[in-house]
């Protein structure tokens, strides 16, 4: 069966809720662990179905936002998703309040349990409206950002459409490029502004209706953030600033000479050699083919994987007009399928998706042994590690892609993770001072955006553009708008990936895929530093962890003559 055979049926929400609820007062009856057990079990299995529908419907929809059938679904899982949610809530107190829970934690994943609490600390019924209003609101962003369709070049072309242009070798083009991509998000800025405007002032209401301080609180409560907190990101922040910006400077240094410009602009930063940046050397049918045989040479286990996901369908890669930009991985329980959605443009990013989104999609197909649909994704930040590292996984396949320009690429990919740092680090500690100041207006977003850039990326340069400059860039960063406090997570799992690339690339250590592929079948069934831990990696957050791996990475980069490339 392929995915558009895949079946989808909006559920029927009080048919539903009587089933789950007889589940529920079967529980709270239960004689024994293994009654426990049993009925946990059937919850599991209709939760999924719960779950498999609302992902098809949120796939189909990303796919083509104009389809006016998903468009109404979407409005349907906007406006049901918390009433489901207030369900699963019964459940969860259901368990924490069962006669049986000291057998329970012993029976189950350390997480699954945590997962319940964190989800009891985040719900409460007196908000079901609030967060009707939040995810309306993050599909609106959505929507708006899939309409653009913009003239460039004789063409219309969508956001994602335009990455060939931004690194075009013709600066001419580059900025121009750059301008009518901003005219965008300049003819929407009063939209944007007041879009997120409101869902900075729902989700505070939201928090302080369930007792916490500020969004910030509840924010890190919402993304299971186990076994970490505020005081130790703020730590690690500190740490990118001290060194990882002074690494950045001098790659930016680099770059100008590498393309011979004194002085680099905000639209200069997409291109990094002279003669182009390296680029897929074949059409999508040519990357996807290779694809499957790099996945074939890398272990039986991604070769199983590839041949299951494409076999089924279970990828749509080319972007189009209509649909939702961006690119990401989801799982469909009921047909234990994960599934990539992409927006292929011609650049090099093409093949990161086939290696990234294939990370998380590698991860959840180990991990379909998991019943609870809980704890088959890890939480966010260790998803990434899986998707990062397998990145630097399949180095050796490179050529596959680029040929010629391999060693170009590799240069560019891994000097890209060491620049992409601190903008991850920005767009997280942007978040935490919007939401620790909910009274600021759009303007003083705008403003504590601008000053963070200054601080984190202090080689950008928006003097040729005066939108920019005044501190709109985050227009484009969907995470703020329909993800907060995700981003962050991207950078700790980079330092976790970079550890895989030192111990697989540099030291050819054997240990490193067996390590990986633990991670990959554990799941969520362990916390972040739990996950760290398995895999023989260093914390994040532990002292001179950073400072270590960036000398490595600075070392290796500092070694390549780029100027050759």
């Amino acid at each position: 069966m392929k995915f558009n055979d895949y079946t989808y049926e909006r559920p029927d929400y009080d048919l539903y809720k009587k089933d789950f609820m007889h589940l529920v007062e079967q529980l709270k009856d239960a004689k024994s662990l293994e009654d426990v057990k049993e009925t946990v079990d059937e919850i599991s299995a209709l939760s999924a179905s719960l779950e498999t529908m609302g992902t098809l419907a949120s796939i189909r929809y990303s796919i083509d936002t104009k389809d006016d059938f998903y468009e109404q679904e979407d409005q349907y899982w906007n406006e049901y998703g918390p009433l489901y949610q207030e369900l699963s809530i019964t459940y969860y107190k259901a368990i924490m309040n069962s006669p049986y829970l000291d057998e329970v934690k012993e029976a189950y994943p350390r997480t699954f349990i945590q997962n319940m609490q964190f989800e009891l600390d985040s719900f409460d019924s007196s908000v079901i409206e609030l967060l009707q209003k939040e995810n309306q609101l993050s599909s609106d962003y959505q929507k708006l950002i899939a309409s653009a369709e913009i003239d460039f070049d004789g063409k219309t072309l969508t956001l994602s459409q335009f990455g060939p242009y931004l690194q075009s070798i013709d600066r001419t083009v580059r900025k121009e490029a750059s301008n009518a991509q901003v005219s965008f998000f300049e003819k929407n800025e009063e939209k944007l502004d007041s879009m997120y405007d409101e869902l900075v002032h729902v989700r505070d209401q939201i928090a302080r209706k369930l007792g916490y301080k500020d969004f910030v609180e509840l924010g890190y409560v919402r993304m299971k953030r186990f076994d970490y907190d505020r005081k130790m990101v703020e730590v690690y922040r500190n740490q990118v600033l001290e060194y990882v910006v002074p690494v950045t400077k001098k790659l930016a240094k680099r770059q100008a000479e590498r393309i011979g410009i004194k002085e680099m602009k905000h639209y200069d930063e997409t291109l990094q050699f002279l003669d182009g940046n390296p680029t897929p050397q074949g059409d999508p049918d040519y990357i996807i083919e290779n694809g499957r045989k790099m996945y074939h040479e890398l272990s039986d286990q991604t070769a199983e994987f590839i041949d299951f996901l494409f076999d089924k369908e279970l990828v749509d890669l080319l972007s189009k007009e209509g649909k939702a930009s961006g690119g990401y991985c989801t799982y469909i329980p009921d047909y234990q399928s994960p599934f990539i959605f992409a927006n292929f443009n011609g650049t090099s990013g093409d093949i990161d998706v086939l290696t990234h989104e294939a990370g998380h999609a590698f991860q959840v197909y180990q991990s379909r042994w998991i019943k609870q649909p809980e704890i088959v994704f890890p939480t966010f930040e260790t998803c990434e590690i899986h998707s990062m590292s397998m990145e630097f996984f399949t180095y050796p396949w490179m050529e596959l892609f680029f040929k010629e320009q391999t060693e170009k690429y590799k240069f560019d990919h891994l000097s890209s993770a060491i620049r992409f740092l601190p903008y991850g680090v920005l767009v997280d500690h942007f978040q935490h001072e919007v939401y620790e100041n909910p009274e600021w207006s759009p303007a003083d977003r705008k403003a504590c955006w601008r000053r963070l850039e200054k601080q984190y990326l202090p080689e950008r340069d928006y003097s040729e553009s005066d939108f920019l400059d005044k501190g709109t860039y985050w227009f484009r960063q969907g995470h703020i708008f329909a993800s907060p406090f995700y981003y962050i997570d991207y950078t700790l799992a980079q330092v976790c990936a970079l550890q895989f690339w030192k111990r697989a690339i540099v030291d050819q250590d054997d240990k490193a895929w067996g390590d990986y592929m633990t991670i990959c079948e554990a799941g969520g069934t362990k916390s972040f530093l739990e996950t760290v831990k398995a895999a023989n990696l260093r914390s994040p957050f532990e002292e001179g962890s950073l400072e270590r791996v960036i000398e490595t990475i600075d070392e290796a980069l500092e070694a390549v003559d780029d100027s050759k490339l």
